[in-house]
């Protein structure tokens, strides 16, 4: 059962209304006026019991309606129908945050494909910023978000050529001009506190006061860490938390596969999500009041990422489907320093300013650790990042040849410019002299403080012959985050009623066209805390006025056939690899750190051609974690091509030769609000044809002599194909 909100009285001010966030309003949930009388949370209750007894095969079993009184719904766990009044598609920080406050309200059912501490979150290692220093202040903490942003978080402030100026007078905002950034910034200290209490330990100075650190683009010290797993820390604390939460429960190694969406009083509503045991193969729906996605990025398009396996855009991917607008996808954030572990490691530079100021002596005759061998495996898929926080704490960037190259790309800030500004450095370094990794050096600073803050870096960089308290590092850029996504409002609504979106899988808006360094967790745990309101007022309401399309979704599920769950064939398996290569090797060159207008283009006809060959093997093929991620992974391509070719601009992340510079008139989010019916209308018309004829011969000779059938639709299957 639904439970009351003791903060404040829910109400539904007007039945005509279709939802309490729509229009990025929050309706329904007000204070009562002074001298009214108010509803007792008792009464409140059972007039919910009385109104979802009218359709209680809608989301009530038969043994609920002879309860007497109010009394806490059992969610149903079992069966191909699962019923939890709240649904949350993923397990890190946004996920589990907002688990765990909606969970005082209602059954919670956590959704991940994975186990819950797998994700983003536990590979964080930088930390999360907040505003804790007196010297420190919101204005400044918002002024750096900005100019990280390249002005694209902030529509109403002209840009400025001073990085560094942080005297400026802004003036509060409106609540009608208030924006992300501000939201964040200033409830970010809070949430931060918030995670002390529950039991996260961060480092801590000798005074016991929260260690604070400086990354790349922060004005200030303002980021609270855990060493170098900070990540972990607070993945640890919320997964203990949540586990210990009666009203929670974990399907681990469950994907989400397509949401549940039906129309009610003419607007989109999410009433669900089906989803497939990866163990058992076995389809479910899940069918919920309010559901929250919180499931990250889409580092796995690209062949070089410091994201965990498991980010393959699933939720941005069925967000899309459903017709959630998307927005920003252009703006993909390569971190400037992953270990490079390929071949071609070269010699520690010898000349130059590398050696300029340390001594060679001593540096000689040093102890070395053992060198490998052999040559090192090439990085592929995911990688190990090199946190910003190395060159927070004095890390300088060399090429091959021993020179400190920053100051040719931005003299002002070297080695602490944002991201993407490094990133671009490090790549024209490469491309310029031919080599394949640059050297980020913090040897000078002392070895126990830089063992003391980077013990896991420094470990993993052992396992290569690499003694970070002595030796250089070999960096170079990788896949990092995803600053676009499901756009939302500052309650973490999308705009379809009951869908809530929070961290990497959200574009709140916050990040702009860069993401300021630990500004992502802080999202996560903001806007997880901003949604919990509306997401109880919109249960309410669903619970009241839903009914019919409550069962309809509970009814209307169809697991036989194409949707049946079930472990795809060899063929289809190396197929599927196959494919999942060749796309990501096509991302890197046509969408990777430096983009042109042409290869985007010719993006957009491999990814056509794909998506044909993926209709038709979803056709004779039932729902496999290879083929659902596969399909995820050529829509989010899909969405970032399209976004990059809608943007006449340079701009943060996005840098076009053909346009290589900023344009005021560019300065405005992309968005894509409806998906395609096909994925070869992205194609001008004189292919399309021979797109589709290509595409569905070589998809159809994995399935000699079989004919091509068109498989039934509900409601939760909208494919790239159809």
């Amino acid at each position: 059962m639904l439970k009351a909100s003791t903060a404040a009285t829910i109400t539904t001010r007007n039945r005509h209304v279709l939802s309490p966030v729509c229009g990025r309003q929050m309706l329904g949930i007000s204070r009562h006026p002074p001298g009214a009388t108010s509803r007792t949370a008792s009464h409140r209750l059972r007039s919910l019991v009385v109104r979802a007894d009218v359709n209680w095969d809608a989301f009530r079993s038969r043994a609920e309606l002879g309860l007497q009184g109010i009394q806490p719904r059992t969610a149903i766990l079992h069966g191909p129908i699962k019923q939890f009044d709240f649904l949350v598609i993923g397990s890190g920080v946004a996920g589990l945050t907002y688990a765990l406050k909606v969970a005082q309200h209602g059954s919670v059912a956590v959704i991940t494909k994975d186990s819950a501490s797998e994700g983003c979150t536990r590979y964080a290692q930088g930390g999360v910023c907040a505003v804790l220093d007196v010297e420190d202040s919101v204005e400044n903490h918002v002024h750096d978000t900005i100019v990280a942003g390249a002005f694209l978080n902030d529509p109403q402030q002209p840009p400025t050529s001073s990085h560094n100026n942080h005297t400026h007078n802004n003036n509060p905002p409106t609540s009608r001009q208030l924006q992300s950034r501000y939201v964040v910034c200033r409830e970010g200290p809070a949430r931060v506190l918030e995670l002390v209490t529950m039991g996260a330990e961060f480092t801590r100075n000798e005074d016991g006061t929260l260690h604070l650190t400086k990354e790349g683009g922060h004005s200030m010290r303002r980021i609270v860490h855990a060493a170098d797993l900070t990540g972990a820390e607070i993945e640890r604390a919320l997964v203990a938390t949540a586990k210990a939460t009666p009203s929670i429960h974990f399907f681990e190694h469950h994907l989400a596969v397509d949401l549940v969406v039906d129309e009610f009083a003419g607007a989109a509503h999410c009433f669900g999500v089906d989803v497939l045991d990866q163990s058992s193969m076995e389809m479910t729906r899940f069918v919920g009041l309010s559901t929250m996605l919180a499931c990250g990025g889409a580092g796995q398009v690209y062949p070089n990422t410091t994201n965990p396996h498991v980010t393959t855009g699933d939720g941005i991917a069925m967000a899309y489907r459903a017709s959630a607008n998307i927005s920003n996808m252009e703006f993909v954030q390569f971190h400037p320093t992953a270990l490079y572990t390929g071949p071609g490691l070269m010699p520690t530079p010898t000349t130059g300013d590398f050696v300029a100021s340390r001594s060679l002596e001593f540096h000689a005759a040093a102890p070395r650790p053992a060198k490998p061998s052999a040559a090192l495996t090439p990085a592929t898929g995911s990688t190990f990042l090199i946190t910003e926080a190395v060159r927070g704490e004095g890390g300088m960037l060399y090429n091959g040849a021993g020179e400190r190259f920053m100051s040719r790309y931005d003299p002002e800030r070297m080695e602490l410019a944002p991201r993407d500004v490094v990133a671009r450095a490090i790549h024209d370094q490469l491309r310029i002299r031919g080599e394949s990794h640059v050297w980020l050096d913090i040897s000078r600073q002392p070895a126990d403080e830089v063992l003391h803050h980077f013990p896991n870096i420094a470990l993993r960089c052992a396992e290569f012959g690499v003694d970070i308290s002595l030796d250089p590092i070999p960096v170079v850029p990788a896949q990092h985050y995803t600053c676009g996504g499901v756009a939302t409002g500052l309650l973490g609504d999308t705009n379809i009623q009951g869908l809530f979106a929070a961290g990497e899988v959200a574009c709140s808006g916050l990040h702009g066209a860069n993401r300021l360094a630990s500004n992502s967790l802080l999202e996560g745990l903001v806007f997880a805390e901003k949604a919990i309101n509306p997401s109880v007022a919109h249960a309410e309401h669903a619970m009241r006025h839903c009914g019919r399309q409550l069962h309809y979704a509970a009814a209307s599920a169809d697991f036989s056939g194409a949707r049946a769950g079930r472990a795809p064939p060899a063929t289809i398996t190396a197929w599927a690899a196959t494919k999942r290569a060749e796309l990501r090797d096509m991302m890197w060159r046509s969408c990777g750190i430096v983009r042109r207008t042409h290869d985007l283009s010719k993006a957009l006809d491999f990814i056509a051609s794909l998506g044909v060959d993926l209709r038709a093997v979803r056709q004779h093929v039932g729902v496999s974690t290879e083929l659902v991620e596969l399909e995820n992974l050529t829509t989010i391509a899909q969405l970032t091509v399209s976004c990059a070719l809608q943007r006449k601009e340079s701009r943060g992340l996005h840098y076009t030769l053909d346009y290589p510079q900023m344009d005021e008139a560019q300065r405005k989010p992309s968005m894509i609000s409806m998906p395609l019916s096909s994925p070869y209308q992205l194609v001008s018309s004189n292919k399309t044809n021979n797109v589709r004829a290509k595409a569905s011969a070589s998809a159809m000779k994995l399935f000699p002599g079989v004919s091509k059938k068109k498989a039934p639709r509900d409601m939760a299957i909208r494919s790239i194909d159809e």
